[in-house]
Order: structure tokens, then sequence, then C-alpha cells
């Protein structure tokens, strides 16, 4: 099963690199992302609504579903999408699967997505990644699309959030609200955005009566190394410290 992807444009590239997000008009046709729409309700019918942390109190989210839907996978695996990711990224001659996910954001039930940075977690020896953030359906501004500090990838590491209330990167460090906020976005269904993991970002609450639907995956540098970091996603897998990440739950795509 292919998925048709449209290629990134280099106007595209060249406002990623500078800014650290970019907004992809239609890079999947709205029929796919009907289908895929389609195939997350059932996903999300199963996930628990307690909130058990306070990633769960800003979505609701079921991980890994490309490794357990064929048609979530063949977008993930698509070698469109894989020469997308090395095109944004630059210098990286391959990248890897780091995770898929479906998020929902209820109306009423959870709040806003604290601005933070991904990469602060993960137990990889260098930044270069992104994630690929796909409306299934419109997702008006006020349904809480995310929103970007422009440039803040170009400040390195700045720490990790959801430790505890109300401590994101703006009470950690002030001088982020300097830099320009990306505009409030209207997403049709089939649009994306792709931020860095390093690009500090959030999202408002939901104010709409239907769910915000999203699917996500990121892709890493694949020639980057593992530190043995603790993380929930590598532990146990028998990764070699200081060696590339050469698992089948990190698949690598070239362009």
């Amino acid at each position: 099963m292919e998925i048709p992807v449209r290629l990134v444009t280099d106007d595209e590239a060249e406002f990623f690199g500078e800014h650290g997000w970019v907004r992809l008009g239609r890079l999947v046709e709205p029929e796919v992302a009907e289908a895929l729409r389609e195939r997350a309700a059932g996903f999300l019918a199963e996930r628990s609504t307690r909130h058990q942390n306070l990633v769960d109190q800003a979505f609701g989210q079921s991980r890994d579903v490309g490794r357990s839907d064929e048609l979530f996978g063949a977008l993930t695996m698509s070698p469109t999408m894989g020469r997308n990711a090395v095109a944004l990224l630059r210098g990286v001659r391959a990248v890897r699967v780091q995770v898929t996910n479906l998020l929902v954001k209820e109306a009423g039930e959870h709040g806003a997505t604290e601005f933070h940075q991904d990469f602060p977690w993960m137990p990889m020896d260098r930044s270069a990644m992104l994630t690929v953030w796909l409306a299934l359906a419109d997702v008006p501004a006020d349904m809480g699309s995310l929103r970007f500090y422009d440039g803040s990838h170009r400040h390195g590491l700045l720490g990790r959030s959801f430790t505890k209330p109300g401590d994101d990167q703006l009470s950690q460090h002030p001088w982020l609200k300097e830099l320009e906020l990306s505009p409030p976005l209207d997403l049709r269904a089939g649009d994306a955005t792709v931020h860095h993991a390093l690009t500090v970002h959030g999202a408002p609450a939901n104010r709409r009566d239907s769910p915000r639907l999203s699917f996500t995956v990121t892709y890493f540098d694949a020639d980057a190394l593992y530190t043995g970091l603790p993380y929930k996603q590598t532990d146990g897998l028998g990764l070699e410290v200081n060696r590339p990440f050469e698992h089948e739950r990190f698949p690598c795509l070239r362009p």
C-alpha cells in the first residue's frame, strides 16, 4: 500500500530552517485524511480518559499507531515522507521513525498544551529530529492548532517541561516572549505543520464542540547514537550505548 504524499518545496525547506517550523498545505489529499480519520476513531475509542500526568491533561493519545494499523503504517513509511524529513533537516542522509501517535484534544476535557521542546527527554546524541503534525479533520485555530516561537530551535536545549504544573518553557525562560509567536493557524483536513524537536511550541485549549484530531510522526537522524538515557520507549530493547538505533522499532527511511 502506498499513500500519496506531496514533496516539500525549496521555499518550505528554507522557511523551516529559518523558523524551526513550517505549514505544509495539503500534504495529503482530503480523502486520504478522511480514510485515516475513520481508522482513528476505533483506536481513540479504546483509550483511557483517566488523566495520569500533565501530558494526559493536554490531549489524549494512542501511541505507535503506525505499528498497529496498515494505513497509518503506510503513511509513516512513505518514501516521500522520508524524503521530506531529510530535506527539512538538511545534512541528514536518512531518518528513522521515532514514534507515531494519534492525538485528540476534547473540548471541556483537555486544557492547553504548555509550551515545551520535544527533545529534552530523548536518548539520542543529536537533535536532528522533527515531528509532522497532520490534521485528520479541519482544525480551526480556536480548536487548538499548534503555535511556535520563531527561531527558538536556534537557542539549543532549554530543559524539560511537564515536570510539574505551571513549569513550562515560558516560566523557565521569560526571554522567549521576545521571539515572535507564529500566528493562529486554520488547518484543513490533510494540512500539516512540521516542527523541529528544539522548537518551543504549544497549543491552546479546544474551544469548539468537536474534538481536535491529528496524527503525528516523529523522524530523527538515522546516524544518531543511543546515549542510554532512561526513556520508556527504549528501555529494555537491548540498544547499545554509542551505537545507532538499529532495531525494528526504529525503521530507516532513505531518500
